[in-house]
Parts: structure tokens; sequence; C-alpha cells
């Protein structure tokens, strides 16, 4: 009988990967930049057609935008968080789900034991 299991993908920081990280979220942080400045662009071109009510359209629109920015602070600290990392160190990168193959007489606590797959530059270094 098959079933299936979370597995936990982790990286190891490398030059490579720890570049690869930082450009990533340069380009989260541009993204939700950009889209901040876009949301206060379209709320001032909304409040000059006053075919809204400029309250409830102000409201909305700056729930938008602290979302956004809530969302670059955390980026920020991501990036902050990397350059304290020494190289070498195991990031959670993602899980992924898993067949595992349960037949009669197998060992139920080592057969469910968390699986960890370890990545280095791309490559699949180590199956835990």
């Amino acid at each position: 009988m098959q079933i299936i299991q979370t597995v936990v993908v982790k990286q190891i920081l490398t030059k490579n990967s720890k570049q690869q990280l930082f450009n990533t979220y340069q380009s989260k942080r541009l993204q939700l930049q950009k889209e901040c400045d876009q949301l206060q662009f379209e709320l001032k071109r909304l409040e000059k057609t006053k075919s809204f009510s400029p309250g409830a359209l102000k409201k909305h629109f700056e729930k938008e935008i602290q979302m956004r920015k809530e969302k670059i602070k955390l980026v920020e600290f991501q990036i902050e968080q990397l350059h304290i990392l020494p190289l070498g160190s195991e990031l959670n990168e993602k899980e992924v789900q898993a067949l595992v193959e349960v037949k009669v007489g197998d060992s139920w606590d080592e057969r469910l034991g968390q699986l960890t797959i370890i990545i280095k530059d791309g490559i699949v270094e180590e199956i835990r």
C-alpha cells in the first residue's frame, strides 16, 4: 500500500544560493513598492473623478497600501536575516508530498519519520 507523506526540502546556503535569494527578495521588494506607487496614483486619479465616496475610497486604498508596506517590511527583515546567516546553513525551502510504500511488518515509526531532502546549488545532496 502507498501513502502520501510530507517531505521537507532544505537548501544549503552557498555563495550562489545566497545571491539568488538576495536577488529574489530585492525583486519582490521592488514589485511591492511599484504596487504601492500604482495604488497611490490610482487613488489620486479616482479622487479627481468624484464618482466614488472619498472617505470609503481612501480607506480602501490605504488598507491595500498598508498591506503591501507590511510585506515590504517582512522582505526587508528576510534580507537582514540572510546577511546574518553563515554559509552552510540549512534553510527550509518548501514542503512536497511523496508516495511511501508501506507493507505488513514495516515499523510504523520508521516509515513515517520526517523525511528531508537536502539541496545544494540546485542539486540533491542528501535524503534523510
